[in-house]
């Protein structure tokens, strides 16, 4: 019997990536497991893929000062212990991590069972979680390729795993679901839930201009639809999307988006032209920027800093990405690193046969 734990979490871009390569590895007669924190958005997201899940205690690692900050390493050190109990009775070949602050007690008590570890960093620069894991990790797998530099031995370019159920989508179901007709192109806005409100607004205030290029599927986060735009013919808004997400993606001539690099390295796998508007310095660490500069020197996407976003500057900087649409996908369909799941299963392979 092949045996796995999965571990990772804190925000969806810590989940979904596990996703891909599960739903890979079920097939193949892997054994699977998760360890994740008590209450996170990774125990929802597992929830509904019928596999055991195995919460911990875990810490937040914050950067800034906060009281809790005190308490947080004796929350580690627990949860380092239940992880430790866990694996000692599931026994796995291997862990896998996608990071985020309950990886770090899963991949130091790997460490002290003598269990291999391959973890994966998905933005430019690696998290403060998986900085903190890497003495013990047996293998980094990064996205980008810069990423390699000063990131010593351990580390190996794969690429994203990017979710199967992606690449089925229907343009024809996506213009359907909004209403959309097949002789103006769509514009898909993807805000996100965090800092959405800035794209929201320079996207409502630029409506006029833009829909006379564009069609405009427009998701804008829980609670941030506007009802007094409902009406307008061509603009679709959505709360949130999932099910419905790979037809939108396929009905897209251009995405607008956060930076995250979830999303981006599914847009290059869709070879979909993108206009990138990254999260501020002041509300990240910073690595939607880096990450943006990286597709931005890779001929991937435009980019339109937060500092700059207007109506104005939006509509500009729209136009100005899809001018360039052609030459965008040309340059995604030749990228060496469009989807990882190939490798990371080889490279989770190699590591059982060790």
């Amino acid at each position: 019997m092949k045996k796995i734990v999965f571990t990772g979490g804190g925000s969806a871009g810590h989940v979904t990536p596990n996703l891909a390569l599960i739903a890979r590895l079920k097939p193949l007669g892997w054994q699977i497991d998760y360890i994740g924190s008590q209450g996170g958005i990774e125990r929802d997201i597992i929830g509904r893929e019928a596999i055991p899940y195995h919460p911990i205690a875990s810490g937040k690692l914050r950067r800034y000062f906060d009281l809790r900050n005190a308490k947080d390493p004796f929350n580690v050190l627990k949860g380092t212990l239940q992880a430790y109990r866990l694996l000692r009775r599931l026994r796995p070949h291997i862990v896998f991590s996608k990071g985020g602050f309950v990886s770090v007690p899963v991949i130091v008590a790997s460490r002290l069972c003598g269990i291999p570890v391959i973890a994966h960093e998905s933005d430019f620069t690696p998290g403060l979680a998986n900085k903190i894991s890497m003495p013990f990790v047996s293998r980094l797998c990064v996205t980008f390729p810069e990423t390699l530099e000063g990131a010593g031995d351990k580390a190996q370019c794969t690429g994203l795993p990017i979710r199967e159920h992606i690449y089925r989508g229907k343009a024809i179901q996506g213009r359907s679901l909004c209403d959309f007709h097949s002789q103006k192109p769509v514009l898909l806005v993807m805000g996100g839930s965090l800092g959405a409100q800035k794209i929201n607004q320079a996207i409502r205030g630029a409506l006029e201009p833009l829909l006379e290029r564009f069609q405009i599927a427009h998701i804008c986060g829980k609670g941030m639809v506007d009802e007094t735009k409902t009406g307008i013919r061509g603009y679709r808004q959505f709360e949130y999307v999932s099910e419905e997400l790979p037809d939108l993606l396929a009905s897209a001539d251009l995405v607008v988006s956060r930076a995250g690099s979830t999303s981006i390295f599914e847009f290059l796998a869709l070879r979909k032209p993108m206009l990138l508007i990254p999260l501020s310095r002041q509300a990240s660490r910073g690595d939607q920027i880096w990450n943006a500069a990286s597709f931005e020197k890779q001929g991937f996407c435009h980019v339109l800093q937060e500092e700059e976003l207007t109506p104005e500057s939006l509509v500009r900087e729209a136009e100005r990405a899809y001018r360039s649409r052609e030459a965008m996908a040309e340059r995604m369909a030749a990228a060496p690193y469009r989807d990882g799941t190939d490798a990371i299963i080889e490279l989770i392979e190699q590591f059982r046969l060790r």
